[in-house]
């Protein structure tokens, strides 16, 4: 019996330890390594000959103009992605949640989520020749609209608005059937009780819709947060940072920085993470009350 006890109090432990062993192998280790690493001047080529220099990584960051243009382009990216996503998914949910013609609403899930399932270089490379100045087909239809043609990718002002575009495109599909789902798991008691009391749309939605689908749309905040502040791929296919570093991202100013200046890299990875974390306890911390659990 005394075994059976131990057993009892063991097994819990026991079970997760795989989970918890491939948790502290690819994540735990690799983080702090990856501190380690931040305060060394490291040498790829030759690691013996690398030195350790302490805090210089963070100093020389905080000196580097190309790492706050980076961290700003991150910020503005991510606000913008975040706000958008959400809103346009949130749109196009209650658009397509049509209980009465489920053939169409099927359809046009599955037409919102494919771009999602295509490979991003694709998306990428299609949507470079759509946005080539002199022969792409959005200044042909601004053209035909008599307005002005735009330089899209070609400039500064305008290339981080053109991979937001994109990345919204890309994105916005998924949200939408995560959405769509919640949508479809309030009962429908709720908005018949509403409609007896002669609820307005308006009331329905705010103080109704909303609140059921809390969940889900702080789940999406948050992965949606988290994913925009480590855009990479759409940067490197369509801009590889530019024009003048008006696309360069945090995880991309890492990548630039892998091979010459591995320690600097590593900071930046930390301070990518510190920044994250910190957005995520923010979150928790002002929005976790608001969400509300059937």
């Amino acid at each position: 019996m005394k075994g059976s006890a131990v057993w009892s109090a063991l097994r819990p432990y026991v079970m997760i330890l795989p989970a918890m062993a491939g948790i502290g192998v690819f994540v735990i280790y690799p983080v702090f390594y990856l501190f380690k690493l931040s305060l060394y001047r490291y040498n790829l080529l030759n690691p013996a000959m690398s030195r350790f220099i302490g805090l210089e990584n963070y100093r020389m960051m905080l000196q580097k103009t190309d790492f706050y243009q980076s961290l700003a382009n991150t910020f503005i990216y991510t606000i913008a992605i975040v706000v958008l996503t959400i809103g346009f998914a949130l749109l196009f949910a209650l658009w397509i949640n049509n209980k009465y013609n489920k053939k169409i609403s099927a359809l046009l899930q599955a037409g919102m989520f494919t771009p999602h399932i295509i490979s991003i270089v694709s998306i990428a490379l299609v949507w470079m020749l759509l946005m080539e100045p002199n022969y792409g087909l959005l200044n042909f239809v601004l053209r035909e609209l008599g307005l002005p043609p735009s330089q899209w990718l070609q400039s500064s002002k305008t290339s981080l608005m053109s991979i937001i575009i994109v990345s919204l495109w890309h994105n916005v599909g998924y949200f939408t059937l995560i959405i769509v789902a919640a949508l479809q798991s309030v009962p429908p008691s709720i908005y018949e009780a509403a409609a007896l009391d002669n609820a307005k749309p308006y009331q329905v939605f705010f103080k109704l819709t909303l609140p059921m689908i809390s969940p889900q749309l702080f789940f999406i905040l948050i992965i949606m947060t988290i994913g925009s502040f480590k855009i990479f791929d759409t940067v490197r296919i369509m801009t590889n940072g530019g024009p003048n570093n008006s696309t360069s991202t945090l995880v991309f100013h890492i990548y630039e920085y892998r091979s010459n200046h591995l320690g600097y890299a590593s900071a930046t990875g930390i301070v990518l993470m510190i920044i994250i974390a910190i957005l995520t306890v923010i979150y928790f911390r002002m929005l976790a009350k608001r969400v509300h659990y059937q």
